[in-house]
């Protein structure tokens, strides 16, 4: 079969042949549909994140989409966390509890495209920031597959406001085309405080940021927060640290709740991606994505925006 493979962590992967997986005990083979290409296999493969130094030779891949037994199926991977091979490949190999059964009207690229991303955006609204109907959100990064799934699923959470923020004005007219209520465009050489004005104009007194971005675009949207107002944490594209006075935080009784997609359960997965699933069949969700071969691999690798490899 044809995969992508990572030889050298911090370098793109190279497409080869390789035998075809054999699952052992307690495993499945899928044949792979669609695996998208995620900042998380981006970080694993580089080599410097919190999981290590990955074993190379491996094929890269957190999740994808896949037919297994005749029926269309999601499924999620190790791969770049722990050694094992992940979805860049025309077959993969997956634990049975890491399988998701889709609907046969599921479109596999869109659903690849939004995975995980998707499934992380609805549970910080709905579950680790608590959103309650009619409540002004405000979205960091809305240009991210993250952003986006956010901007549309504060949408159907039932915020009464929704305000997208993101460096691009492409990214901005895509998020007013997915429901944003208003767009605040960041820009270069600005400080936290002049952000948070232009963000407060914007959104008005915010209840809840989802924030995959942190830095200093973090500290701003702190800012706006209304008393007992959260900010949930999924990421640091903008920067490790956000710089915020105690003053802040503790003369408005704010909340800031980290989340990661690790410490759901199966179960949770399974819901969250189901509901992911149901609302683009709806029309109610969508993303921004490339296809591409699995054999330009490589030279996708490192493009701007969600790529989704296609055989």
């Amino acid at each position: 079969m044809i995969a992508a493979e990572i030889r050298t962590p911090g370098q793109p992967p190279v497409v080869a042949e390789r035998a075809e997986p054999a699952p052992g005990p307690g495993a499945v083979a899928v044949r792979v549909t669609a695996a998208p290409i995620t900042p998380l296999d981006l970080l694993c493969a580089s080599g410097t994140s919190y999981f290590g130094v990955p074993a190379t030779p491996y094929v890269p891949g957190v999740q994808g989409v896949g037919v297994l037994a005749g029926k269309p199926v999601w499924f999620a991977t190790a791969a770049g966390m722990r050694p094992g091979d992940g979805s860049m490949a025309e077959y993969a190999v997956a634990a049975p509890a890491d399988v998701v059964t889709l609907p046969e009207e599921a479109d596999p690229p869109l659903v690849a495209a939004l995975g995980l991303s998707a499934v992380a955006a609805w549970r910080c609204l709905t579950g680790t920031g608590e959103l309650s109907a009619g409540e002004t959100v405000l979205v960091l990064g809305a240009g991210g597959v993250v952003g986006q799934s956010a901007v549309q699923f504060a949408r159907v959470a039932g915020a009464g406001r929704v305000v997208a923020c993101a460096r691009s004005d492409a990214a901005l007219d895509q998020a007013r085309r997915l429901g944003a209520d208003g767009t605040v465009r960041l820009e270069d050489g600005e400080d936290a405080e002049g952000l948070a004005r232009r963000l407060g104009a914007a959104a008005g007194p915010v209840d809840l940021v989802i924030d995959p971005v942190c830095g200093l675009p973090a500290a701003a949207a702190l800012r706006t927060l209304r008393p007992g107002g959260r900010l949930v944490n999924l990421g640091s594209a903008a920067g490790e640290v956000c710089a915020v006075p105690s003053a802040v935080l503790r003369g408005r009784s704010l909340r800031i709740l980290g989340y990661t997609n690790n410490e759901l359960t199966a179960d949770e997965r399974r819901e969250a991606l189901l509901t992911v699933v149901a609302q683009t069949m709806t029309g109610a969700l969508t993303a921004g994505y490339e296809r591409v071969p699995l054999q330009d691999a490589a030279r996708a690798w490192n493009r701007p925006g969600r790529v989704v490899l296609v055989p």
